[in-house]
């Protein structure tokens, strides 16, 4: 396994913008620390320390296919900071798993989680592959080996891997499983997002689209708009989008455009969100329940009141924002909006809630099942959402806080308030010579 750490491989910090759109994940991680410490009175050897992961693990995955043959995928798993607690992250499968994006994300985990207050620090990985073109016997050989390859890096008390896009509870079942035989004991803490019946937790699924949701509800409050007046599209309709358009039109939100890979459906008098199919009911069903159909572009320019972006990263680029129509726009993807496109928004006055806060649902009930897992205690589905509506409702009043004291975006005051927390945690803790 090769592994490098802040020290020995560190990515450039580039300060310029290709065509169309930058669009890493990493660079746009950096760019957004860096305006939270400008506004924060932070030692700069933690500013710098934080600009790096702590390791980086790559590894080869060799997996026998179902015909026979053997081929080999790339995965990774990057540990970015751990001063308040065990790293916590996805695991996705994708084409474009890679070095760079991994840790990206993972430093998003890290802000994610002490956002929420959450005692963990971040990581992110995967696995470089197209999971559709898998079987399911593949799927699992695969999820088992990158297990055993990962293995010496992960664990309750070490980094906590969560489903992500193209994984899902059946492969933390399968992560778990194999873990702990090689450990010689059940150790369902080296995971969350399971099936309940090995010890995951009620509501993880729908935690990430309950979460958007909420800060949709709490977004609009704020800006003195009624639910039961307000219009939204939703760009995707997996666990996240889906879960969250549900919500929202119980809510009594008119939700007006839904979306999978083929396109989108739209009703400017509302779509009744219950009768359509989401993508792991029935996948890429959307159009085929619509009766009017426009693009996913085409969605991120409706004139509506809230804009939910919850498919893919870097889907508001510099090249569609002046086309953005909507008033409030809440990210329940991980970096829906590009760094040049978030300037943009900025100076036209629309506010971004950002993914930190609003799709952050997943990893906090994800901290709800490892406490249920090392206490061997089960929440019921009423307590995990309670919980979650108030770790919400604290996070939004903490970043609340800073918006208002301060001359910032609601991302900025997001950051802040997660930078502030971390660097106290670095100072308190010290460097180890």
């Amino acid at each position: 396994m090769a592994s490098t750490d802040d020290t020995t491989h560190r990515t450039t910090d580039d300060e310029t913008e290709g065509s169309p759109d930058p669009g890493s994940a990493l660079k746009t991680a950096r760019r957004q620390l860096r305006r939270a410490a400008d506004h924060l009175d932070i030692d700069p050897n933690v500013l710098e320390r934080l600009k790096h992961p702590k390791k980086v693990h790559e590894v080869t995955v060799p997996v026998e296919r179902d015909d026979g043959t053997v081929e080999v995928f790339t995965g990774y798993r990057a540990q970015h900071d751990s001063v308040r607690g065990p790293y916590k992250g996805g695991l996705r499968y994708h084409p474009a798993v890679s070095r760079d994006e991994s840790v990206g994300l993972a430093m998003w985990m890290t802000w994610k989680c002490a956002v929420m207050d959450l005692p963990f620090g971040g990581a992110k990985g995967g696995v470089a592959v197209n999971p559709k073109e898998l079987s399911s016997d593949e799927k699992q050989r695969l999820t088992r080996r990158f297990t055993q390859e990962i293995r010496s890096v992960i664990g309750p008390k070490q980094d906590i891997p969560a489903p992500d896009m193209g994984t899902d509870p059946q492969t933390m079942a399968w992560l778990m499983d194999a873990y702990s035989m090689q450990e010689g004991e059940t150790i369902p803490g080296v995971v969350t997002g399971k099936p309940p019946v090995v010890g995951g937790s009620k509501g993880r699924e729908k935690a990430p689209g309950r979460s958007v949701a909420i800060a949709t509800k709490l977004a609009c409050g704020y800006y003195d708009r009624d639910l039961s007046e307000t219009t939204v599209a939703v760009q995707g309709y997996g666990s996240v989008g889906a879960n969250a358009a549900r919500l929202l039109d119980r809510w009594g939100a008119t939700i007006v455009s839904i979306s999978d890979v083929n396109g989108a459906m739209y009703d400017p008098a509302g779509i009744d969100t219950a009768s359509v199919p989401s993508h792991d009911e029935e996948p890429e069903a959307v159009t085929t329940y619509a009766d009017d159909v426009i693009s996913n572009e085409e969605l991120l320019t409706l004139d509506v009141d809230v804009l939910v972006p919850a498919a893919l990263g870097n889907v508001i680029t510099r090249a569609n924002v002046d086309s953005v129509a909507a008033d409030l726009i809440i990210e329940g993807a991980n970096g829906p909006t590009t760094f040049a496109a978030d300037s943009a928004l900025e100076e036209r006055d629309i506010a971004v809630i950002p993914d930190i806060l609003a799709n952050a649902g997943g990893v906090t009930v994800s901290y709800f099942e490892w406490l249920q897992d090392i206490n061997r205690r089960a929440w019921s589905l009423e307590r995990v959402n309670q919980e979650l509506e108030a770790e919400m409702n604290s996070a939004w009043d903490a970043i609340q806080a800073e918006y208002d004291r301060r001359d910032v975006t609601w991302r900025d005051a997001a950051y802040i308030v997660a930078l502030s927390r971390i660097a106290e945690g670095h100072e308190a803790r010290g460097l180890w010579p």
